[in-house]
């Protein structure tokens, strides 16, 4: 499972940084340059996973980059300014509250591709 999540999200995370940069607030994100190169280096370590990448290796990346965006979502949640937004500046990222949101759930995505995949 976990190289399945890594192929789909990889691929998710390519199209969204390259369409970034054609629109920054596409759906209501904030995506500034810095986060689409994010998306697409996450994209790319995960495309690597998926399809080059051993089950053992992919697992792994699945349950660093659930801690991480699972965090980050709920770190942006509690920290993030509630009058504007929930927004959250980490460096030159600014999160608001549907980043926060769609980080929660892509945590959660990559945890479950982790911990449902059985070593080999």
């Amino acid at each position: 499972m976990a190289k399945t999540v890594c192929k789909i999200l990889g691929v998710v995370f390519l199209l969204v940084g390259v369409a970034g940069f054609a629109a920054p607030s596409l759906m209501g994100f904030h995506l500034g340059p810095s986060h689409n190169l994010v998306h697409i280096l996450s994209g790319a370590i995960a495309l690597y996973f998926g399809f080059a990448g051993s089950l053992s290796a992919a697992k792994t990346f699945c349950l660093v980059f659930g801690v991480v965006y699972l965090g980050l979502g709920i770190l942006g949640m509690v920290m993030g300014d509630a009058s504007m937004d929930r927004m959250l500046n980490i460096g030159p990222l600014a999160l608001g509250m549907r980043d926060h949101g769609l980080h929660i759930l892509l945590g959660v995505v990559f945890l479950v591709g982790g911990l449902f995949t059985k070593n080999p």
